[in-house]
């Protein structure tokens, strides 16, 4: 079950990921330059109050050097990159081991 929910958000992470590399390959295009736009940029496009409550969550619940240099560089990364590798992150915690013989081995 548990691995069934991975597979799930891999999978979603993954279409987020495809559709924010096809907005900025579309503004590529009509830019006529290499556009990559920041995740805090997508993010403050569909909601600025939820970034702004998960940095004052962070900022208060967590140490506060985890928000300045760690989120602060993620959220400056293209917003494609950063779900591309959660969804390779969360396929790799949902995929089923491989059996040889009666033993599971884990890579």
């Amino acid at each position: 079950m548990l691995r069934l929910l991975f597979r799930l958000l891999a999978m979603l992470a993954l279409a987020v990921a495809v559709i924010m590399a096809v907005l900025d390959a579309t503004r590529t295009i009509a830019a006529e330059q290499l556009v990559l736009t920041p995740l805090a940029t997508s993010w403050t496009t569909v909601s600025p109050d939820t970034l702004e409550a998960t940095r004052d969550f962070v900022q208060n619940r967590m140490h506060t050097l985890f928000w300045d240099p760690v989120l602060i560089r993620i959220l400056n990364m293209p917003g494609f990159v950063v779900f591309a590798a959660l969804a390779f992150l969360f396929h790799a915690i949902g995929r089923k081991p491989r059996r040889i013989g009666r033993l599971a081995i884990r890579n």
